[in-house]
């Protein structure tokens, strides 16, 4: 809730993976305004397997914590993190649109 009043943006929809399955998670959303989206295994599971959707959140957390303020938290205010994640992102596309307006 504190960064959703800080950026001013809402979640509509969260993926999530099947510890959130059942009623409780998704009536506490459901109190909430966010729809759960339970990413599932595929039924001919062997060895290590990718899921959907779950690989942006986690390569998002790898690129975060390169920058040395995000790895713990510092801030007195949510805002303030908020922040310091929009400057870290737009750190990390304007390094990614170079190498793309230079070809390499």
């Amino acid at each position: 809730k504190a960064v959703q009043a800080a950026t001013g943006e809402s979640v509509e929809v969260a993926f999530v993976d099947q510890g959130y399955t059942g009623e409780k998670p998704a009536a506490a959303a459901r109190a909430h305004g966010i729809e759960l989206k339970v990413v599932k295994l595929p039924e001919a599971k062997r060895g290590f397997v990718l899921l959907p959707r779950r690989w942006v959140v986690e390569r998002s957390f790898a690129w975060a914590t390169r920058f040395r303020r995000l790895v713990k938290d510092y801030e007195r205010y949510a805002s303030t993190l908020a922040d310091l994640h929009l400057v870290a992102f737009v750190c990390l596309m304007l390094k990614k649109a170079a190498q793309l307006a230079t070809g390499s």
